[in-house]
């Protein structure tokens, strides 16, 4: 595979986001890019980071050179002005941009960058997947930014697509959830045998992302035991703080984490070796207890694809039927690696695996057993938060 990547050359310019308030994420007015050919001249991944409270994780978008030229591109990430020279030496070599596709219905994070993506690329048809929602207010597509006259949502039937002959896809029988559904799209490249999902599966690597290493300070904070700890950069520092960003990411709060009082927090603050604003004025309110390596390490999952637990806990619960029918539908595609939106990629994997990432579904008793009895301690938070969304009458019942 060749990287391009973001150099501390760059401008602030070339990588600014300006509208980052509307979803307010570090690194907010900042998002740099890092472009890697996965497939020689088919394939390619475009990716950004983002999170809070620097627990943060890769966000991706994937372009396919579409035959006899042309270029369609599934999930947009930010249109820096570097992202967008990066896609534009695409189009110089293999055409323009005919296709952009919106693949889930809930992903605020995957929403809010179609339409000025598509700005940029006045030539492309917008395609969404169906059941689009909004909250608090459900307002339509063009109020939230994408062009009207050029989205249309992608057609029930896929062979009904002008990108039928190429890209196959299919479409997550929206789950009810309570507040709106949850769905996304699936798209399956024949030519490169690669399969594209937004965050059905993961793949969680132990080293830290590449487009993470552009900026380790979010890495090196969560590697601290203290807070009178200096920031220090070292690989083992900045793997140790990926595992725990992790941890963090899948679980909110894993069994191997304590949280200071704000008295402590103040207390241990003062001690601190940098209470600069970047480090949080010397503010660390995490204790990781021994052990978190190995709640690590069952996440982890020897790198396999896996189903997130936030949506194991809180979504694909409530819909079975559905994401085993989506499921098996996406598993008669011939694929080789899956490119997923988030977390490692590309992943080495056929439709076997891709479909034993869904057995936790078959039965209320697999279901028993979906975790690990370590992982089923660090999901405590996340049933905890799906007991609280069923009492308030915001979540629907789970179905397993």
């Amino acid at each position: 595979m060749s990287v391009t990547r973001s150099s501390s050359s760059l401008s602030r310019h070339s990588t600014a986001w300006p509208f980052w308030p509307v979803v307010p994420l570090y690194p907010y007015g900042q998002r740099p890019t890092l472009r890697t050919e996965v497939v020689e001249d088919s394939v390619w991944t475009f990716d950004q980071f983002q999170g809070i409270f620097y627990v943060v994780v890769p966000i991706r978008m994937t372009v396919v050179r579409l035959e006899p030229d042309g270029l369609l591109i599934y999930s947009p990430v930010a249109p820096t002005p570097q992202c967008i020279e990066l896609v534009r030496e695409l189009e110089a070599r293999y055409g323009s941009v005919r296709y952009i596709l919106l693949s889930t219905v809930t992903g605020i994070e995957h929403k809010v960058f179609v339409g000025p993506f598509a700005r940029q690329f006045p030539q492309a048809q917008v395609y969404v997947t169906p059941n689009q929602w909004s909250f608090p207010l459900n307002l339509p597509l063009p109020w939230l930014g994408l062009p009207g006259e050029r989205t249309q949502l992608l057609p029930q039937n896929s062979s009904l697509a002008p990108f039928a002959n190429q890209v196959d896809y299919a479409l997550l029988s929206p789950i009810q959830l309570g507040l709106g559904p949850f769905s996304e799209t699936a798209c399956f490249h024949r030519a490169s045998r690669t399969l594209m999902v937004t965050d059905a599966v993961v793949s969680i690597p132990a080293e830290p992302p590449a487009v993470l290493q552009l900026d380790p300070f979010p890495l090196l904070f969560h590697a601290k035991d203290h807070p009178a700890d200096p920031i220090v950069d070292t690989p083992a520092n900045r793997r140790k703080g990926w595992q725990r960003i992790a941890l963090f990411a899948f679980y909110f709060r894993p069994s191997t984490l304590e949280v200071a009082t704000t008295r402590e927090m103040l207390q241990e603050a003062q001690a601190a070796s940098d209470r600069s604003r970047k480090n949080y004025f010397g503010l660390y309110p995490f204790r990781w207890q021994p052990g978190w390596q190995d709640s690590f390490q069952a996440l982890h999952n020897q790198g396999q694809i896996v189903v997130a637990p936030i949506l194991k806990t809180l979504i694909f619960n409530r819909g079975p039927a559905e994401v085993l029918t989506w499921a098996r539908q996406v598993a008669t595609w011939q694929f080789e690696r899956i490119i997923p939106a988030h977390l490692e990629a590309p992943v080495a994997a056929t439709p076997q695996p891709f479909l034993a990432a869904f057995e936790f579904l078959q039965s209320p008793s697999s279901s028993a057993i979906a975790y690990k009895n370590l992982a089923d301690e660090d999901a405590q938070l996340l049933r905890d938060i799906d007991a609280a969304l069923l009492k308030r009458g915001i979540a629907r019942p789970s179905h397993l």
